[in-house]
Order: structure tokens, then C-alpha cells, then sequence
């Protein structure tokens, strides 16, 4: 059977399982968003329980917490001088726009098309397909296309598949898993890989 993005999704998830993406609710999912830029999911997870055992994930109390304070709280998740300008900015946007346009979230300093696209997906539930370098990565080697662009391959999926906001919720989920699972940036495992006969890139590392 040829490998298309609906039988990717169907292998991966035989193979894993459900993720059950993303961790938290309400504001806490954009501010996760925020702080999850150019760093690990564990390194935001320390950040965002500094900031729920301080009582600041509403928007109202990041921009009532001192600038300092909420820098030092976020640091673990590195960046926090600049991380920290991007939740206030974060803050005030959502205090007048409660339910925002992907159009409006990019208006916003500190807010990429990944950050705006795992907002509307995670938290506004709409058919946003979120596009991260784990995707762009997997989706070239397994030959699907030969592309750098994000925008590129956010098109490619919501072309190929139904949109259906669970859908696109566990497909990204189960690409950030088998990136840290076998499709690593260096040294990939392709030869334990159960892709590896759908993979060109695989494929090539045979014999």
C-alpha cells in the first residue's frame, strides 16, 4: 500500500497509540505555546508550574506580575527575556479577543504561524494543522516531497486529510513522537524503524 499522510497516521497510531495532546486547559494551552518556542515540552512544563503554583495563568495576572518576576519564573524554559515580553503581549491580545482569527493571532509579536496554528488547534478546537520541524523533517525523508517551507507542508496535510481538529491533533502529536522515537535530526534509527520499507530515506540506508 502506498504510504499517503492517512496511512501514515493509521501506522503511527497502531504503533503508538493516542497521545492525548495537548497538557492543560484554557490560557495555560497558549501560554504553553508561547513558552514552547526553541525548547522541549519538559523544559516548559517546569516553566508552567512555576506559573500555576504562583497563580499567573489568566491573562490578567501575567500583566499584573512584575516583569522580573515573570522572567525568573519562565526561565526554565529559556528565552525568558523575551518569552516574557511575548506573554504580556499574549495577555493584553486575548483581554480584547477572546475568540481570535489565525489573521489576528499573527498580528501578535511573539506569535509565529506554529504558535498561532497550536493555539486555534489545542485551544479553539479549529482544523489548524500545525507544522513544527519534527514534520518537515519526517515528511521529506519519508519522500512525500522535497520542501523547507512550513507553510509548504501545512498545506500538503490539510489538503490530504478531512478537516477534523481531533484528527490533526493526534497526527501532529504522534510526528513529535516518532521524531524523538526513531527520526532523529542525527543519527535516525531507520534500521529499527517500522517505517523504514515506506521511508526514502530509509530505503536509502538499507545494506
Amino acid at each position: 500500500m502506498k504510504l499517503t499522510p492517512k496511512v501514515l497516521f493509521e501506522k503511527l497510531l497502531a504503533y503508538y497509540g493516542p497521545q492525548n495532546w495537548w497538557p492543560g486547559e484554557g490560557f495555560e494551552i497558549a501560554v504553553g505555546a508561547v513558552l514552547t518556542q526553541n525548547t522541549s515540552w519538559q523544559n516548559v512544563e517546569l516553566a508552567l508550574e512555576n506559573l500555576r503554583e504562583n497563580d499567573l495563568l489568566s491573562p490578567q495576572k501575567i500583566l499584573d506580575c512584575k516583569l522580573d518576576n515573570l522572567k525568573k519564573l519562565i526561565a526554565p524554559a529559556g528565552f525568558f527575556n523575551q518569552k516574557a515580553l511575548y506573554l504580556r503581549n499574549l495577555s493584553k491580545f486575548f483581554q480584547c479577543n477572546p475568540q481570535p482569527t489565525r489573521e489576528e493571532l499573527l498580528s501578535v509579536k511573539g506569535i509565529g504561524e506554529e504558535t498561532a496554528d497550536s493555539i486555534l488547534l489545542y485551544l479553539f478546537n479549529q482544523p489548524e494543522f500545525v507544522v513544527d520541524a519534527y514534520t518537515v523533517r519526517i515528511s521529506n525523508r519519508l519522500g512525500f516531497g522535497e520542501a523547507k517551507a512550513k507553510r509548504f507542508w501545512k498545506q500538503y496535510y490539510e489538503n490530504a486529510l478531512e478537516p477534523d481538529p481531533r484528527l490533526f491533533n493526534e497526527f501532529h502529536a504522534l510526528l513529535v513522537q516518532h521524531a524523538k522515537t526513531f527520526c532523529f535530526k542525527n543519527n535516525p534509527r531507520c534500521s529499527d524503524c517500522f517505517l523504514q520499507d515506506d521511508c526514502t530515506f530509509g530505503k536509502s540506508k538499507k545494506g
